[in-house]
């Protein structure tokens, strides 16, 4: 087994400030960041804060930034580094600080319970429900989101603009909005709610402006932006701008 000597700058800090520390460490062949981490708590920085649980690219819970990039640091192969570069390792910038690499993601779990539920269609107990393959393969693909949130920190609406939390849920929960949508059991229309219009009234559908940042990122290879956020700002443009649907409403209003 070959090993050489890496040059590492993490970051170190909490709520009240912190900096950049370099340290040296030993590498081994097939070891992936989170390996190395470790290995600088053991070793040199035993207080290192960082948050991971099952190191297989399941959890989401090893989300940092490497090299400036979002990424799960248990997926992130020491093989793509050359010998002698400089790896930074700093927490996810579009959140606050916990301490060391662990950010308060808790923006996220809010953001998730302003999403309405999935409504169930009336007169259908559960185990009736009958759906064809094609329209569970519609949204199927955003069921493998592992909720990293390496998109919610890569998107540039939240990234560079704080001030957009309060009225955008950011990618993760606009996908949620849209696999609930695309759901063809999904009764919200019968119960009075227009999920399409909710992405831009409630959610802040509008601000996301389609650069897809947040597929580039998603380890699950969600394509976030041309399966989930496109077709939903298409279908919530008809709703609010196509002159026949606009008709439609009137007329219904009228009956």
């Amino acid at each position: 087994m070959s090993t050489y000597t890496a040059n590492f700058r993490v970051w170190r800090g909490d709520t009240e400030g912190g900096a950049l520390q370099d340290f040296d460490v030993e590498v081994h062949d097939g070891e992936v960041v989170l390996d190395i981490i470790h290995r600088l708590q053991a070793t040199q920085a035993h207080d290192l804060a960082v948050r991971w649980n099952c190191k297989a690219g399941k959890c989401g819970s090893c989300s940092a930034e490497v090299n400036g990039r979002p990424r799960l640091l248990c997926m992130t192969r020491m093989s793509v580094f050359g010998e002698d570069e400089v790896i930074t390792v700093t927490p996810m910038r579009a959140f606050p600080i916990v301490r060391d690499l662990v950010t308060d993601v808790s923006f996220n779990y809010a953001k998730a319970r302003e999403v309405p539920a999935f409504v169930p269609p009336a007169g259908v107990a559960p185990g009736e429900y009958r759906m064809a393959q094609e329209d569970v393969a519609r949204s199927q693909e955003f069921r493998k989101c592992i909720e990293c949130f390496l998109c919610q920190d890569t998107c540039h609406v939240v990234r560079d603009h704080e001030e957009n939390k309060a009225a955008f849920a950011g990618p993760r929960f606009l996908m949620r909005i849209a696999e609930l949508d695309m759901h063809p059991l999904d009764a919200a229309a019968e119960a009075g709610l227009d999920r399409k219009s909710s992405a831009q009234d409630d959610h802040g559908l509008g601000y996301c402006n389609i650069t897809k940042c947040c597929t580039e990122v998603c380890p699950e290879q969600i394509k976030i932006t041309d399966n989930a956020l496109i077709p939903l700002k298409e279908r919530a443009v008809d709703r609010k701008y196509d002159p026949l649907v606009w008709l439609g409403n009137v007329i219904r209003r009228r009956a």
